[in-house]
């Protein structure tokens, strides 16, 4: 029975799998889960390490967090190679717009750029292999009093505004659940954390996600691995390091 969703169909799509050495063998790659919510510093946008090929691991130093100017970034769930690509256009994009224009592109211009590339790769979006469905943060620069926003997107390229969080990506129902929790009863909430709350609520967030999704890479403090992990604030963006991931961790669990 058809019921208007191709999305769908997509996994009924012969061609949205490629047959290696067994038949019916998933080889496509695929990044799995990314997050992005507000805080009292700016936009926290973090992401697991992992990329897979239906149940096989093949990567845990996937970094899916990509800077795409000084004052916007992406994060990837999906195909990899396409969500790559895309990140590349836009970073030549923008950067050919400011040395052209002698200004950075406007931020409504960011959004719809990487709306469209979506909507260009619907080919490969119904076949089944290519789909992305990606997070970006950003800032509009010209204006003084402006806050950083989030936005997501499905894989045909519309966009929507998120009010306090998004995620995307295999584990993402279980952090969204969480951060709905967190946005309605939390004390404090999301919002209102510190930068080290933060930080550490993103590491648990996908030390959460990965007891129920195992497409997702888990944290091990132990093992000093953490989250890709950057902030969006008015003065740009910061990567946060191990050291950082580390110090804030320990205080939290002392």
């Amino acid at each position: 029975m058809m019921n208007g969703d191709f999305l769908a169909l997509l996994p009924k799509n012969p061609f949205g799998q490629l047959s290696g050495g067994k038949a019916g063998e998933e080889l496509t790659l695929h990044a799995t889960t990314v997050f992005a919510f507000h805080c009292s510093a700016g936009v926290i946008m973090a992401g697991d390490h992992r990329a897979t090929a239906g149940n096989t691991i093949f990567s845990d130093k996937t970094e899916k967090i990509l800077e795409l100017d000084a004052h916007s970034m992406m994060a990837i769930a999906g195909s990899p190679a396409v969500a790559f690509e895309m990140a590349r256009t836009l970073q030549t994009t923008f950067e050919f717009y400011r040395r052209s224009q002698l200004q950075s592109m406007s931020l409504a211009a960011k959004i719809r750029s990487l709306s469209k590339l979506l909507r260009d790769n619907l080919p490969a979006t119904l076949q089944g292999f290519g789909a992305v469905s990606p997070l970006f943060a950003g800032i509009e620069t010209d204006d003084p009093n402006a806050r950083p926003i989030i936005q997501f997107y499905d894989p045909l390229g519309a966009q929507f505004e998120a009010a306090n969080f998004a995620s995307s990506g295999s584990g993402s129902p279980t952090i969204r659940s969480v951060l709905h929790f967190l946005e309605k009863w939390g004390n404090p909430r999301p919002q209102d954390m510190s930068l080290e709350q933060a930080v550490v609520l993103a590491n648990r967030l996908l030390m959460t996600a990965a007891e129920f999704d195992a497409a997702t890479g888990g944290v091990h403090p132990d093992r000093r691995l953490y989250s890709t992990l950057k902030l969006l604030t008015r003065h740009g963006i910061q990567s946060l390091t191990v050291d950082e991931h580390e110090r804030y961790w320990q205080r939290a669990e002392s």
